[in-house]
């Protein structure tokens, strides 16, 4: 089947606590549970390939799902989070304005549009690396990578809203014939009790 996997990495120390992350943020223990969880569920799928955004929080996301799965990893630099420069490490409620929908560059950063640009580039990369496998590419990637990918490049089932937030570890799964579709969107059903996705969490930055 001709098919992307959209996977979020797990939690991490600065989602709960609500500030904007530096690149280097690793996983929190819930995260790497999280992951675990989201790795048992896709072993029982026939993937043909796994690639991750190079940002830690995604490889150590990526490297529990090739080590279940019996997957080589790739990795790109396209799927990282929108660089949100100076801003990162500032606790999110304290900036005044929201940063994760404003469209101008942070210092130091990305703009909407340069964020975009880039993201349309991971998007054409993953079709291509797909159809070289000829079989289901799981990619894990981050929030508002995600968010951007089913807004402006995927098709969406009658009836079907683009998510407020996309949880950690959450399983987007897209079919790309006709066209790239999201048949199942934010889904978190390996998630449960300790592991849960706190809907307080920042997804994004």
């Amino acid at each position: 089947m001709d098919a992307l996997l959209l996977l979020r990495h797990g939690e991490t120390p600065l989602n709960v606590t609500r500030v904007l992350q530096p690149a280097d943020t690793p996983l929190s223990p819930t995260g790497r549970a999280q992951a675990a969880a989201l790795a048992r569920r896709l072993r029982a799928l026939p993937l043909a390939g796994l690639i991750s955004s190079d940002l830690p929080r995604a490889v150590q996301t990526a490297e529990t799902i090739a080590s279940a799965c019996g997957l080589p990893i790739s990795h790109s630099p396209l799927l990282q989070e929108r660089n949100f420069g100076d801003w990162r490490g500032r606790p999110y409620d304290s900036l005044g304005f929201d940063p994760l929908t404003m469209a101008g560059a942070p210092p130091g950063g990305e703009s909407v549009p340069m964020f975009l640009a880039r993201v349309a580039r991971a998007f054409e990369g993953l079709l291509a690396r797909q159809r070289e496998l000829g079989g289901t590419l799981a990619v894990v990637s981050h929030g508002l990578v995600i968010k951007a990918m089913l807004e402006h490049h995927l098709r969406r089932p009658a009836g079907a809203t683009l998510p407020e937030r996309i949880a950690n570890t959450s399983l987007t799964a897209v079919v790309l014939a006709p066209a790239p579709t999201a048949r199942l969107i934010d889904c978190t059903a390996h998630l449960a009790g300790d592991t849960a996705d706190d809907t307080r969490a920042l997804s994004g930055g």
